[in-house]
């Protein structure tokens, strides 16, 4: 094979109004080589990767993979054909294959007529038998099946156009995987996997033999997997040799380099790095050190030293010594159980990390809580200072005609959060919207700056008490990296829906899981604890990912 796989040289790309998104990149690409792409949102990873599918081909210099090399390209929104069978779409990755079988047993068949010509067929059949070797085809149908469970597909016979956003999103990445191409462009593969599908992502994409390009948030995906980060920072592409962690290290000290305007960004990767720094058990005293430092983190002094962190989630009113308990809960929809004889209490500066794959009645948990949905029996009781503020997963309710601004603040220039004020523009502005970024029209956003606003939105109620359902979606590492430090200061509690296995070791201090059949497991500790305390309590193949089971309501 060429040194290398794919070449770009002098690859600029402009978007209107003449707005340079990518600069004169010059990159090659080894084969075999695993790169994890980083960058704000809006910085162009996503143009970056149609560009290297050959999508997008209005741009500035070449970019061209070496003859014959095969390219497979998830995109954030796939495409596939609405009235197939879940088992069709998968199955199109494997055509090569069927067709070589179906034609070898016609191949078998032919011998038995007395007139073939003998040789021809024997010719015939070893190269289908090549084909057929070479892809596996004798393990074909254990390979769709091992894969539809570590990617939780629906059931075989479902219809796509019956499928959820995220169902679709499964599909297309289990058949993208099963053709096995040279080079694969993975554009947030992990969006809509729970935590256990993204480990077993992360040790398929680590063997993998082929070269992956993955635009991801997942910091365990790139501290384990990638040998390589591409940054683009500004237009320009910065490659560096090394995993998530060596290159936290190397930005660490080149931000340290640059303007002091820069100093909040940095003060939130010196925050990580402290952590990525300290051994397992270190770590894990770092969650229980967030509740020995609890009142702390309500004194007033407290607070306003923490404005100056980059993102700011206002405090509610002072909790008090019961936070929720749950007894017994039971729901059911349909048929379905989702959550059976659920019991647990939150203590007082708790986040609870909420984990399952989805449709598991997550979402359902919140929605109780707040009221909007009933249990079938048992009871959830919250504490009397317990105020609630909800970020639900939908980013749909916003008025694309609107600006930044007058979603948030809706014309007040000083906005009243529980017990403290805040200039309606500084605000915003500790969400990552500065200056004339607040008069950006909502419906211009990108899917992370949807994000970044819902959040400012929501946490505007003052709440002691988030539910925060999946709120990592779309986030670029940047936002993540800042939404944990404001978690881990925030004076009061959290429920987190969400499958970053790094966000939630970062902040958990208990983790709830949704199992097969309406059984749901409460944990003090954070994932990484928990995975090992579940793989000895029963069983390495506990840690696998497989289809949902629900369980029945008996007749």
């Amino acid at each position: 094979m060429a040194q290398f796989i794919y070449t770009m040289n002098r690859v600029g790309k402009v978007v209107p109004p003449k707005r340079h998104i990518l600069k004169n990149i010059s990159l090659s690409f080894f084969p075999g080589a695993k790169i994890g792409v980083l960058g704000l949102n809006g910085a162009g990873k996503s143009t970056l990767l149609r560009i290297m599918a050959g999508i997008d081909t209005e741009i500035e210099g070449e970019a061209r993979p070496q003859p014959g090399i095969k390219i497979g390209y998830l995109p954030q929104e796939p495409k596939l054909e609405p009235e197939q069978t879940v088992r069709e779409a998968v199955e199109e990755a494997v055509g090569e294959v069927k067709r070589a079988m179906a034609r070898l047993d016609e191949v078998y068949a032919a011998y038995a007529d007395p007139d073939a010509d003998f040789d021809k067929l024997a010719r015939e059949q070893g190269e289908l038998e090549a084909i057929i070797q070479a892809q596996g085809g004798h393990n074909m149908e254990n390979q769709l099946e091992r894969a539809a469970d570590a990617l939780r597909l629906p059931a075989w016979d479902a219809k796509i156009k019956h499928l959820s956003g995220g169902e679709r999103r499964r599909v297309a990445l289990c058949r993208l995987l099963l053709e096995k191409p040279d080079m694969l462009l993975l554009d947030e593969p992990t969006n809509h996997l729970d935590a256990e599908s993204v480990a077993w992502l992360e040790r398929f994409l680590h063997d993998y033999e082929g070269t992956v390009v993955a635009i991801t948030h997942d910091r365990y995906f790139l501290d384990n997997v990638a040998g390589w980060i591409l940054e683009l920072d500004r237009g320009e592409g910065i490659p560096w040799e090394g995993n998530y962690s060596s290159w936290l290290e190397q930005k660490d000290a080149r931000l340290a380099q640059e303007a002091s305007s820069e100093a909040a960004r940095r003060k939130s990767i010196e925050k990580e790095l402290e952590w990525v720094r300290q051994n397992p058990k270190g770590r894990q005293a770092k969650s229980k050190a967030r509740m020995a430092r609890f009142e702390e983190l309500n004194t007033n002094d407290y607070q306003k030293r923490n404005e100056t962190n980059e993102l700011f989630i206002p405090p509610g009113p002072r909790l008090g010594d019961k936070v929720v308990e749950v007894a017994n809960l039971r729901k059911s929809y349909g048929d379905r159980v989702l959550i059976d004889d659920l019991s647990f209490a939150i203590p007082k500066g708790a986040i609870v990390g909420i984990i399952g794959p989805n449709g598991a009645g997550k979402s359902t948990l919140f929605r109780m809580m707040s009221g909007q949905e009933q249990p079938d029996s048992g009871s959830i009781t919250l504490g009397e200072t317990v105020v609630l503020a909800s970020v639900d997963q939908f980013r749909d309710s916003m008025d694309d005609k609107k600006t930044v601004f007058e979603e948030v603040a809706d014309g007040q220039d000083i906005l009243r959060i529980g017990n403290y004020e805040f200039p309606s523009r500084a605000y915003i502005g500790r969400f990552n919207f500065k200056g004339s970024d607040q008069q950006k029209r909502v419906g211009e956003l990108s899917g992370g700056e949807r994000g970044r606003l819902h959040l400012a939105k929501l946490l505007q109620t003052g709440g002691n008490v988030l539910l925060l359902d999946e709120p990592t979606n779309d986030l670029d590492i940047e936002t993540l990296r800042a939404l944990e430090n404001a978690l881990l200061e925030f004076p009061g509690c959290a429920m987190v829906i969400s499958h970053d296995r790094w966000f939630l070791d970062r902040i958990a201090t208990h983790i709830l899981d949704y199992q097969d059949e309406g059984k749901i497991e409460f944990f003090e500790g954070n994932f990484t604890e928990y995975e090992e305390w579940k793989k000895k309590t029963y069983g390495a193949e506990a840690i696998q990912p497989h289809r949902a089971k629900y369980k029945r309501i008996a007749k």
